[in-house]
């Protein structure tokens, strides 16, 4: 008896840096923009743990243009407001050069008992991530699209890569907020669930040990929503580009969408232990776009822009019915001109290595595309 087809309806969540336009480091000025960015944008903006930090949400979009819509009205009143209040925002996945432990935290109970509870580890957590929901009702079936999408997050995440810097040094990874994440409980990526009582089980012994009070502290690089009829893909760091999100949204839907009809079809994605998956996380993390993966199946490495011209070539017949094929053919873009870190690093390269000049580019970056005041850059010393 075949399924009901899902929505697979699309919610993005971007977490931005507040820069401070002369110094270039990190503001912790989230108040004064969340109470004009409050009335202005209801519930679509909210603070995260550190008060440098500024997340933006969309509305359920049921397709790509309507998340494009959204996220080009919510990145553009960010800026403008951020340019009111003479600063600017960044878009990357960790700030080049700020120090954690000059950054406040945000006064919430959440965020305080995450601190009580992992004290240093929670402190230093100055990451930024893009988060992209798929809209799956049934649970049994969005547990199975999860568990084989699970291959694709390394490959997702080459392409995100947008934090080759820490407290000022290159580190040599292309995804550095990676390994700053996985020093969390509960992250990386999730071992296979069949069922959802299997799943429901797990955060049942969690939460009845004290290891957690909800399903939300469960941060796996992809996640049954515990309160939304999503599967949340986690793995990405924050894009500069605008058309970047927009890429990874299509791109994260549109493999969805595929594996569902693969099992329409009484096909299915060969599974890999989570051991495996790792490896080539790891190589994502290191070498972005650059790099190679293992193709498991052959048991051989392959370029990694080899197996992303096999991905879009997977979801090539799905892209047109779900109105995507231009958002997602801009991959190709990523990888002819390199992920965020790359280009980050090629400033950093040409400028003698001037991190500073590495956030103005980021700042640059983060309004392309965009309707906004110059991206507040009249503002910018120079």
């Amino acid at each position: 008896m075949s399924v009901e087809r899902p929505a697979f309806t699309l919610g993005v969540e971007e977490e931005f840096q507040i820069i401070d336009p002369e110094t270039r480091e990190l503001r912790s000025h989230v108040q004064e923009l969340l109470d004009e960015g409050k009335r202005l944008l209801k519930e679509r903006v909210k603070p995260e743990m550190h008060q440098s930090v500024m997340e933006i949400g969309t509305g359920i979009c049921k397709d790509i243009s309507e998340v494009r819509r959204d996220v080009q009205e919510l990145r553009g009143e960010i800026i403008a407001l951020a340019h009111r209040q003479g600063m600017r925002v960044a878009a990357a996945g960790t700030h080049p050069f700020s120090n954690w432990a000059d950054q406040l935290i945000y006064p919430d109970e959440r965020y305080t008992a995450i601190v009580q509870e992992m004290q240093l580890v929670a402190r230093a957590n100055l990451i930024f991530g893009l988060h992209v929901h798929v809209g799956i009702a049934d649970r049994l079936l969005a547990l199975q699209i999860m568990n084989e999408a699970r291959y694709f997050l390394p490959h997702l995440l080459a392409l995100s890569t947008s934090s080759p810097f820490w407290l000022g040094r290159n580190t040599g990874l292309k995804s550095y907020r990676t390994k700053i994440f996985e020093r969390f409980p509960r992250t990386g990526i999730p071992e296979v669930f069949e069922t959802p009582a299997a799943f429901d089980d797990y955060v049942r012994i969690l939460v009845k040990t004290n290891c957690i009070d909800n399903g939300k502290k469960i941060w796996w690089d992809v996640r049954p929503h515990p309160f939304f009829d999503t599967i949340e893909f986690r793995v990405f760091d924050v894009p500069m580009r605008m058309e970047e999100t927009l890429a990874l949204a299509a791109l994260t839907q549109a493999i969805c969408v595929k594996l569902f009809q693969l099992r329409e079809k009484n096909l299915g994605w060969r599974p890999y232990r989570r051991a495996l998956l790792h490896e080539n996380k790891w190589r994502a993390s290191r070498y972005g776009v650059e790099g190679k993966l293992i193709d498991f199946g052959r048991e051989v490495e392959v370029p990694f822009r080899e197996l992303a011209e096999e991905m879009l070539l997977f979801v090539d017949d799905v892209v047109d019915e779900l109105g995507s094929r231009k958002e997602v053919e801009s991959i190709r873009w990523i990888l002819d001109n390199g992920s965020g870190a790359d280009r980050q690093l090629a400033v950093y390269r040409e400028t003698g290595e001037d991190l500073k000049k590495v956030v103005d580019y980021i700042c640059d970056e983060t309004a392309h595309g965009i309707d906004a005041p110059a991206a507040g850059t009249e503002a910018v010393a120079g």
